[in-house]
């Protein structure tokens, strides 16, 4: 676990030159320019400086990217490729979006790493596949997982923090031995997944985590230190 407080702009392809010889993909929430009130990052960039900057991370990197599906497709014309995999990740909320979609580009996921129960049981096909010992169904396109909220167990002080059961999937289906690299890291959430799903899939998956504000920083950082010590 390498976590960098600073701006990755200025350090990502450094980063990259050193580890050349991984595996490395890129997994992130970024920014979505909608004006959120962030304490460091301006989240109010014109539309094409917005995407160039995007462009800068995903272009020549296998990436897994969560956005709102409009901004998605402008993405994949920006970067010049198509998703080779898309998962909905849907959820209830007051507002008139209610699901993200969750691109995979140059890197196809393999949804028979992470399992879920199965959804008819008492199917009698189910029903003998649990007789053999199989242990529920490999993951679907659509994840119905709520948001973190202010009342949720896992919540931090970060306005915008991705759920661990998304993130957990999304790095249960990556392959075991690469490099994570989260140049948003926020409040550290990918880098927790990727020490969890490790510990229950037996992985050796590596993590980077760049952040450039001091306050998440911190929060992810304390998060991250406490689980590797149980771990």
């Amino acid at each position: 676990m390498k976590l960098n407080n600073e701006n990755s702009l200025d350090i990502f392809y450094k980063i990259v030159n050193e580890n050349h010889d991984k595996n490395i993909i890129l997994v992130t929430d970024p920014p979505f320019n909608i004006n959120y009130k962030y304490n460091t990052y301006n989240d109010n960039m014109d539309e094409d400086e917005y995407y160039e900057m995007l462009d800068f991370y995903f272009h020549d990197l296998p990436s897994v990217i969560i956005h709102y599906p409009e901004n998605l497709y402008k993405l994949a014309f920006q970067i010049g490729k198509f998703p080779k995999k898309i998962i909905s990740w849907v959820y209830n909320s007051n507002t008139g979006k209610q699901h993200r979609d969750i691109a995979f580009f140059d890197i196809k996921p393999d949804m028979s790493k992470v399992r879920q129960p199965y959804k008819n049981p008492n199917d009698k096909r189910i029903r003998e596949r649990i007789a053999r010992g199989c242990k529920g169904a490999k993951l679907y396109d659509w994840w119905n997982i709520n948001q973190v909220k202010n009342v949720s167990k896992e919540k931090t002080e970060h306005p915008c923090q991705m759920p661990l059961e998304v993130m957990k999937n999304i790095i249960g289906i990556l392959p075991d031995n690469c490099l994570i690299i989260d140049p948003f890291m926020g409040s550290g959430t990918t880098g927790v997944a990727v020490l969890e799903m490790n510990k229950e899939q037996n992985a050796n998956r590596e993590f980077i985590g760049i952040e450039i504000d001091k306050k998440y920083f911190e929060i992810a950082k304390n998060r991250i230190d406490l689980l590797t010590k149980k771990c």
